[in-house]
């Protein structure tokens, strides 16, 4: 019987391993060979074999750096608001009132664009001679102009009006994530909590927090993940420009690839992203694992 149970599980696990193989490990595998080669992009058949040459030309460049490092500003910056503002928003549905599906509704419609339609609303948004946003910031006072800012034609913000774009994008996916952590925490700590005269900061502190750790940490590592190969929001925008200001690890492999024709090159930064990730993601599973080990 467990002979059988085992050939029907090898079975039904076979059709996702055979997809796992052709679209996961065999383009991987293809990009690192690639990325040791030197590519002719006119004449893809003629390589020539130069070792970690890719690698180090990459690693060494400052257009390669500066990509990578407002990738990390991109990140940290985009997911760290999407964070508070998902979880000051699910705190605040998690309590039941008048017309609170109806808000939880319409917070909930901006996951239901594509990234490159919500870029485009941006760019109009954000245009800084007939945008809304500029209009509206010199109307309550904080602009003297409403042409004051170039949002996207300025090098000191094209990089923030990517982020404000990702953050209206994708704030409701962390509120619905940490929403659905909170209501499944059972009430009944919460009960204990009043019968031992706890305020709403210890209840928040001593078992809303902890109880969210492993939703929370989970949710931060899709929307990192997320938020790092993020390319449709930045290519609409800005395309990583003006000069190199907004350009992300994402578009600069792109035009890599695609401008400059260099494969080998485009496929090392893409092997050296991977990398980057796995440690990160590794970092992540890490944490999630790590309570319920020192439980066991």
């Amino acid at each position: 019987m467990n002979l059988r149970n085992s050939t029907l599980s090898t079975l039904f696990f076979l059709p996702a391993a055979m997809f796992m193989l052709v679209f996961l490990l065999y383009p991987i595998t293809l990009l690192v060979k690639d990325s040791f080669y030197h590519i002719d992009l006119m004449n893809p058949s003629v390589k020539e074999f130069v070792g970690l040459a890719n690698y180090i030309d990459s690693l060494s460049s400052e257009r390669f750096l500066k990509a990578l490092w407002n990738t990390v500003v991109y990140i940290g910056v985009a997911v760290g608001v999407e964070f508070i503002l998902g979880l000051i928003l699910a705190l605040l549905l998690s309590h039941a009132f008048k017309g609170s599906q109806v808000i939880r509704t319409l917070l909930l419609s901006p996951l239901m664009l594509a990234p490159l339609v919500s870029g485009l609303i941006w760019k109009f948004m954000l245009n800084d001679q007939f945008g809304i946003f500029n209009w509206v910031l010199y109307k309550i006072g904080i602009l003297s102009d409403p042409h004051q800012i170039l949002w996207l034609s300025d090098s000191r913000y094209a990089i923030y009006s990517t982020i404000i774009a990702d953050i209206w994008l994708t704030t409701p996916f962390i509120m619905l994530v940490l929403l659905a952590g909170i209501q499944g925490i059972p009430k009944t700590l919460y009960e204990s909590a009043d019968i031992d005269g706890a305020n709403k900061w210890h209840k928040f502190r001593y078992i809303t927090v902890p109880s969210l750790i492993p939703v929370a940490s989970v949710a931060l590592l899709i929307r990192i993940i997320d938020a790092a190969r993020t390319f449709d929001i930045v290519w609409v925008l800005t395309q990583g420009g003006p000069g190199f200001s907004s350009e992300l690890l994402s578009t600069y492999m792109y035009k890599t690839l695609t401008r400059y024709g260099q494969v080998g090159q485009s496929s090392a930064m893409a092997v050296i992203f991977i990398i980057l990730l796995l440690i990160l993601s590794s970092f992540f599973i890490s944490k999630i694992w790590s309570p319920k080990k020192n439980h066991s």
